[in-house]
């Protein structure tokens, strides 16, 4: 009828996405590359999550790996770890998953216009900060200097090989990877992530700081660059925690006196500095 407002999405209700594509990205993590269903446009912003749900048994949240200009197709980059992760890895190209979302509040971009950005992240923590590169370099000309400081286990664990080389190659963005172990022919950084931080070259007094990772690397990561003089209230850290209805009713993402699902993922440090690294928070 005329007038009549449009009918709400039902947030618990899963859309059906056809699996296009399926990347083994190392030993134990993968990629699905979902496309949407006919005349669907899904936009979400960089740092946000879905929930994917694998039709017999189960759902699990997981951040959105993929360029956000591009509304036609999603990419989620995860790892086995459980009964949900075990049956998506077996997923192939044809097959149907559910997906509610994108839901929570994503990396602040643009508050990071005309400041230098560097970014730290380590392992898997990878993946939910490369849609912010994507919108980034897609709009380069209002960031300073974009830094991706990157930590992996072993270079075998390293996501992303050869986009990672081919932003290495770019003169407008300084990408610097370390391995905790060297094996094979490695000639690069050793060391944890956090020793790259003293030497990234970014003006701390102008830098807006995304950081996604294990829960220890970013307590020493905001350590860092408050040593470097970056202010706290330039530093955002995503927190991984788990969601299960992803809209603030079931309460297994509570944070402190925040539901991860609602008011995160991605929070301003001083916002959960008193609790942050707590143990049973």
């Amino acid at each position: 009828m005329p007038g009549q407002a449009p009918a709400r999405v039902d947030p618990m209700m899963p859309t059906l996405y056809t699996v296009d594509a399926f990347h083994q990205d190392n030993h134990d993590t993968f990629t699905l590359d979902l496309h949407a269903p006919t005349g669907s446009v899904l936009s979400f912003e960089p740092g946000q999550f879905n929930m994917l749900y694998v039709f017999g048994v189960g759902e699990i949240p997981i951040s959105i790996s993929s360029d956000p200009a591009d509304t036609s197709r999603l990419l989620h980059t995860t790892r086995v770890v459980g009964t949900v992760t075990r049956a998506m890895s077996n997923l192939r190209p044809g097959d149907t998953i559910g997906v509610r979302g994108p839901f929570g509040h994503g990396w602040p971009l643009s508050a990071a216009e005309g400041k230098d950005v560097v970014i730290v992240t380590g392992g898997i923590g990878l993946a939910p900060l490369r849609p912010a590169l994507y919108a980034m370099l897609g709009a380069r000309d209002r960031f300073g200097k974009i830094v991706l400081l990157y930590g992996a286990r072993t270079p075998e664990d390293i996501l992303y090989w050869e986009e990672l080389e081919a932003w290495r190659a770019r003169f407008d963005l300084e990408v610097h990877v370390t391995v905790d172990r060297a094996t094979g022919d490695w000639r690069g950084n050793v060391g944890v992530v956090t020793k790259l931080i003293p030497r990234a070259p970014f003006d701390p007094r102008n830098t807006v700081s995304l950081t996604c990772g294990p829960e220890i690397m970013m307590r020493f990561t905001t350590q860092e660059l408050a040593k470097r003089g970056v202010a706290g209230d330039d530093v955002f850290v995503s927190m991984e925690r788990n969601m299960k209805c992803a809209v603030g009713l079931c309460g297994h993402c509570q944070y402190g006196p925040s539901f991860v699902c609602k008011d995160g993922p991605v929070y301003p440090y001083p916002e959960i500095a008193s609790i942050f690294g707590v143990p049973e928070v």
